[in-house]
């Protein structure tokens, strides 16, 4: 019976969690600051994992983060913050995972 715990522990810490979905990353390098829309960035990457604001402006963050206790550690996010014609302000792409990387 002793054993039971230690497995359980285990087998706990052997498990994944991941959050958010895959976007297409090969796409960033179109988002144009002042240009792109909110109707194109939705066209590109599809809904965005949460919205809020940032002094004021909106902002969209995509993310995909895959982590696992035993493993490699994959992070991916893109966030978007647009003016209030709802144009791309500003952005930001971070990753770890070097095939994600636009060319």
């Amino acid at each position: 019976m002793a054993w039971i715990l230690p497995a359980l522990a285990l087998s706990a810490g052997t498990g994944c969690i991941t959050m958010g979905q895959s976007f297409r990353t090969e796409a960033v390098k179109s988002i144009v600051v002042g240009k792109t829309k909110q109707s194109d960035v939705e066209q590109l990457f599809g809904l965005p994992y949460r919205t809020g604001i940032e002094s004021g402006d909106l902002t969209w963050t995509y993310l995909n983060y895959h982590f696992s206790v035993l493993g490699t550690q994959q992070t991916t996010d893109l966030y978007v913050r647009f003016n209030s014609d709802g144009t791309v302000k500003s952005y930001a792409f971070n990753t770890n995972v070097p095939t994600n990387m636009p060319k």
